[in-house]
């Protein structure tokens, strides 16, 4: 029988990767398939080779990871077809890993160098990947942890922290499966993998809940069609309507959050009043502000806290709109590409505005960590709020763009977030999971289907404090990445 072509057997090496990143019991397993990615990488006779390896291997993983994507784009698009242009995306991520595995094989000749510096520049990688203009972390080996104890490493040094501890694991087992068939025994690293296990275990199980005054608070879950809004075919006016009925005689002292852009209007500024709204409480807000002189309209996606008169009180911008969904990168020559899709979609692409500084709301004394839909994949909108005196965390989003375990991955990613700070974390959606986490990332009460509109009635608790990510942010796991590395690099005259 014919031996199954390297390009097919990397791109089912990464479909198994991907499989253990999916929101399952069984996720922290995958440190086996990136072990045996790694050795199969590592392996490759020249770092050209390597590079072709890890590129199939990237594309398996991206595409099962994210298959919601093209059912996305076929919505979008409205021919199914059209649903296989996500791959350009998973083509682009595969192509990163490819660079980063030349560059690592090239370090060293030998296969167990290759082994580390791959697991630390995968790392690295990773962390690149929050930067930038094109910035998209969705897949991060830390978030495989989240079944585990092991994932409140995060408020020590985030989400990578845990990519650290996934990914020198790997490194572990494949360097001794190396030396087994050589008839050596280097287990000095599995035997410090083992360590880091131990302790991460003992640390998540030690962790207790903070303790804090309650914040009662009404939040919910509609379910609006995300392209009609867009379009224009579904009037926002229908869903102030909803979602104010839902939020009227509510418990006494609380605050109602409403999703992503569920208020559209003209200058939302401090002291601008938004009609009939049931405050107190914090919405999510889109429209067109006028810039400053008299330049133009400027689009915004903004979240805002109001009064019990539905008076603005205080606004947070999104740190981080979408590429190419709620900006137009590289317009000046892209232009012509987006003035052709809004034709075929029936909508103008938007350009809106991020955030020149992050800042909590204020309402009633109490200090919210308000940051919008795409901004928690991002650990550091969550951590700068925190350290400027966010209470508690709050999450206005709308996952009507998401397709299958697409909105369990957002709803996950976020429950990260509230560990790193080790603050609550309120999320109130159109389409999507909505409820409260607490500060141990685990879901208090959480609603994630139904019809029309969904209520919770939560009572978050208010925490202050500053954890060790707070203060030192990716440094510690950048630095034990670099360490993989620089210890994959020292191993270059090896050729075993």
């Amino acid at each position: 029988m014919a031996a199954m072509p390297l390009p097919a057997l990397a791109f089912l090496l990464g479909l198994g990767l991907a499989a253990c990143g999916l929101p399952l019991p069984w996720s922290a397993l995958s440190t086996l398939p990136l072990a045996a990615i790694l050795l199969f990488v590592a392996r490759a006779e020249t770092p050209r080779q390597a590079a072709g390896r890890l590129f199939w291997a990237g594309f398996g993983y991206f595409a099962l990871h994210l298959w919601w994507l093209g059912a996305f784009v076929a919505d979008l698009f409205g021919l199914a077809p059209l649903g296989l242009l996500a791959g350009l995306l998973f083509a682009l991520e595969g192509a990163f890993l490819a660079v980063m595995a030349f560059l690592a094989t090239s370090l060293t000749r030998s296969t167990p160098g290759r082994v580390w510096t791959l697991a630390g520049g995968w790392v690295l990688l990773e962390w690149l990947r929050f930067l930038g203009p094109l910035a998209f972390p969705w897949p991060t080996l830390g978030y495989t942890l989240l079944p585990t104890p092991a994932i409140q490493i995060a408020d020590l040094g985030g989400v990578l922290l845990g990519s650290v501890l996934v990914s020198f694991t790997a490194a572990a087992l494949a360097h001794a499966w190396l030396g087994w068939q050589q008839g050596r025994a280097p287990l000095r690293p599995a035997m410090l993998a083992a360590v880091g296990w131990a302790l991460a275990l003992g640390y998540g199980l030690t962790r207790m809940p903070g303790e804090g005054p309650e914040q009662p608070m009404r939040v919910m879950r509609v379910t609006f069609d995300a392209f009609g809004r867009a379009s224009g075919s579904l009037s926002p006016e229908e869903q102030f309507r909803v979602q104010r009925k839902a939020s009227l005689e509510r418990p006494a002292g609380s605050v109602v959050v409403w999703s992503e852009g569920a208020v559209q209007q003209h200058n939302a500024r401090p002291g601008e009043q938004v009609p009939t709204f049931p405050g107190p409480g914090l919405s999510g807000v889109g429209g067109d502000d006028w810039q400053a002189g008299g330049v133009g309209p400027l689009q915004y996606n903004r979240v805002v806290s109001l009064s019990t008169e539905g008076q603005i009180q205080t606004l947070s911008d999104k740190a981080r709109p979408v590429p190419f969904g709620e900006t137009r990168p590289f317009d000046a020559v892209l232009s012509p590409v987006y003035n052709l899709l809004g034709r075929v979609l029936g909508f103008e692409l938007a350009n809106v505005s991020g955030a020149q500084a992050l800042t909590p709301l204020a309402l009633n004394d109490v200090q919210y960590g308000a940051y919008i839909c795409y901004d928690s994949v991002f650990p550091w909108v969550s951590r700068t709020l925190a350290n400027k005196g966010a209470e508690l965390l709050v999450n206005p989003s709308n996952d009507g763009w998401y397709k299958g375990w697409g909105v369990q991955q957002h709803f996950n990613m976020g429950r990260v977030r509230a560990i790193e700070t080790r603050r609550w974390l309120v999320r109130s959606v159109n389409n999507g999971v909505a409820g409260s986490v607490d500060d141990l990332g685990r879901p208090v009460q959480t609603v994630q289907s139904g019809d029309t509109v969904q209520v919770l009635d939560v009572r978050p608790k208010r925490l202050s404090g500053t954890t060790l990510y707070m203060r030192l942010g990716d440094w510690p796991a950048l630095l034990l990445a670099l360490g993989m590395v620089v210890y994959g690099w020292r191993q270059r005259g090896r050729i075993w």
